[in-house]
């Protein structure tokens, strides 16, 4: 069956239709937050991780080491979106969902009892590196799933405000991550921090991933699928082949989107402290209101683009972004108060609100269901890999060469420019 077909089905739905999609919200929305609260919570505890696994005797080196192992996790992303796209296209979107789950939570739980390197020497950051391999290989295959199952449990006209809840998903980690920081920080004294504290947070992602793991399988499968009457055994070479364009187009437009989700999302907090010495728990606290307007206002945009154009408005929030990027960072750098930082996530988190919120339901406009998992994990993890996982690495390293505070909003605009380039090189498929 078609896909424009298939959406007749969503015509005079009948109430039980309607429930289960409210539950495919709720699945996802709890399901990916829970993904990215245990994937992200490495970053917020960064400069504590290095000191422990990755000792080097200068605070900054150690941090780099942190943070590139939070890049491997990256690196994994690739192959984890392609093994689990293929098999969300073989056997269905929720079963893959459900398997990646369980492979976050087997991460969390290394990171969350490995032993330091004071204790075992270099098998200390060996673990580390392993769990962030695994977490990265279940990343890779939360957003191109995730994405196919609302957009093909959503009404046509409406896929724009449901897939974007996914970014609500994102901005649910990024305020549960910060408020667990917050809490971890402010009612500890360094000491049980650094000794035990900063384990709290992957042990609460080990325990409630089951929980994710069975709301998810309770979830019907989406209507387009179960309806394909014919699933590709060779998804990875078919989206390759047939869908080129697709591929690149999306994976430029993703370049804005992760950088700035890395860097100011989840970077931003550990940037406060580090470079504008403000206080951890300020750090916190701003994570926690950028989180909060990315969860209120993606939805918000999604269904902006349902009704004026999904191109149009997130062409408008890059620009928007390329222009406002290198002033925010100037002025908060001259400024660094709490007010000054708290304006800051909220104006970035509306632009990335605007960015995001269209933008997943444009990328299915892109490749067929038979293949659409396969594709957008491709490119989805192919731009994180690249520009994504290593922002805060690039950021910090090219602060300590160049000495510019606002060498951040630098790769913000080359990531804004790429973008922009994605927009135009994009033509979705004819069905």
């Amino acid at each position: 069956m078609s896909t424009d077909v298939s959406n007749e089905l969503y015509v005079g739905e009948s109430p039980a239709r309607s429930v289960t999609r409210k539950k495919a919200i709720l699945a996802t929305v709890i399901g990916s937050g829970l993904e990215w609260f245990d994937f992200s919570g490495y970053a917020f505890f960064a400069a504590i991780i290095g000191k422990l696994f990755f000792p080097a005797g200068n605070e900054t080196t150690s941090l780099l080491l942190a943070l590139a192992t939070f890049g491997v996790g990256f690196v994994m992303r690739p192959l984890g979106g392609i093994a689990f796209g293929i098999y969300a296209d073989k056997v269905g979107r929720k079963r893959a969902l459900s398997l990646a789950m369980l492979v976050m939570a087997l991460g969390s739980a290394i990171i969350a009892f490995a032993p330091t390197y004071q204790s075992i020497g270099i098998a200390a950051p060996c673990l580390i590196v392993i769990a962030r391999m695994l977490q990265g290989l279940s990343a890779g295959g939360e957003m191109g799933g995730a994405t196919a199952f609302l957009t093909e449990h959503a009404p046509a006209r409406r896929r724009a405000f449901y897939s974007s809840w996914i970014q609500t998903s994102v901005g649910f980690a990024v305020v549960i991550g910060s408020i667990t920081g917050a809490v971890i920080t402010s009612s500890m004294s360094p000491e049980s921090l650094t000794s035990w504290g900063w384990r709290i947070p992957f042990v609460i992602g080990m325990l409630v991933a089951p929980v994710g793991y069975y709301i998810r399988l309770k979830i019907e499968e989406t209507p387009e699928f179960t309806s394909e009457k014919k699933h590709t055994d060779t998804p990875l070479r078919d989206v390759i082949r047939e869908y080129p364009r697709g591929v690149i187009s999306s994976l430029l437009m993703v370049v804005l989107w992760t950088v700035c989700t890395y860097v100011i999302l989840f970077y931003i907090p550990t940037y406060a402290v580090k470079y504008l010495h403000m206080a951890q728990r300020d750090g916190f606290i701003s994570g926690i209101v950028s989180g909060a307007v990315l969860m209120a206002m993606a939805p918000v945009f999604g269904a902006i683009g349902d009704r004026i154009g999904k191109r149009q408005v997130i062409t408008v929030a890059a620009l928007a972004i390329l222009v406002a990027a290198y002033p925010l960072f100037s002025h908060l750098n001259k400024s660094p108060t709490l007010g000054t930082l708290l304006t800051f996530q909220v104006i970035f988190g509306l632009l990335i609100a605007a960015y995001t919120g269209p933008i997943l339901a444009l990328f299915t406009e892109l490749f067929p269901s038979r293949v659409r998992t396969t594709g957008l994990s491709l490119a989805y993890n192919g731009a994180v890999t690249i520009f994504g996982g290593f922002a805060s690495f690039i950021i910090t390293w090219l602060a300590q060469v160049t000495g510019d505070a606002e060498s951040a909003s630098y790769y913000i605009i080359f990531a804004a420019i790429v973008s922009l380039l994605g927009t135009r090189l994009m033509k979705p498929i004819q069905k």
